[in-house]
């Protein structure tokens, strides 16, 4: 039996993709939840319309995301923070500050998007991961200093 997706399903596919499943998955799972729709001739039409909008918006998104990681490839982001003896900082830099500091730079990256692979939580200097759309990563620099 052929559905197509409605939602994002674990081990099947992402949303908007036309699968073939077995016809008791569709009907005691897919169906009843929503995730999936009976891929009809009329929905199958729809579906190829609408699947070339998508991926031309998908593109287009991934060029976008592309030129932001070039231009935050040589970021750094310093931030002035209270420390104490053997440069142990009173609080920690989180993917919130982090994002804090790329909106006040100009760039919009969500909290969720910022890798940080221990938590920051003395002076110096870091590389943190930003992902900015599947497959497109970008470094940053965060230089962690003592306030004076």
């Amino acid at each position: 039996m052929q559905v197509i997706l409605q939602q994002d399903v674990l081990n099947l596919g992402k949303k908007g993709e036309l699968k073939d499943v077995a016809p008791g998955y569709a009907r005691n799972h897919l169906l009843p939840r929503n995730l999936a729709v009976e891929a009809t001739p009329q929905r199958i039409k729809e579906w190829e319309q609408r699947k070339d909008k998508l991926e031309a918006e998908s593109r287009r998104q991934e060029e976008y995301a592309q030129g932001l990681a070039d231009k935050m490839s040589d970021l750094k982001l310093i931030f002035n923070m209270q420390a104490g003896e053997g440069g142990r900082l009173f609080g920690s830099v989180t993917p919130a500050d982090i994002a804090g500091k790329l909106k006040e730079a100009g760039f919009d990256v969500d909290k969720k998007k910022i890798e940080i692979k221990e938590p920051i939580k003395s002076l110096g200097s870091y590389k943190v991961a930003i992902r900015l759309y599947p497959g497109i990563k970008t470094d940053a620099e965060v230089i962690v200093e003592k306030e004076e």
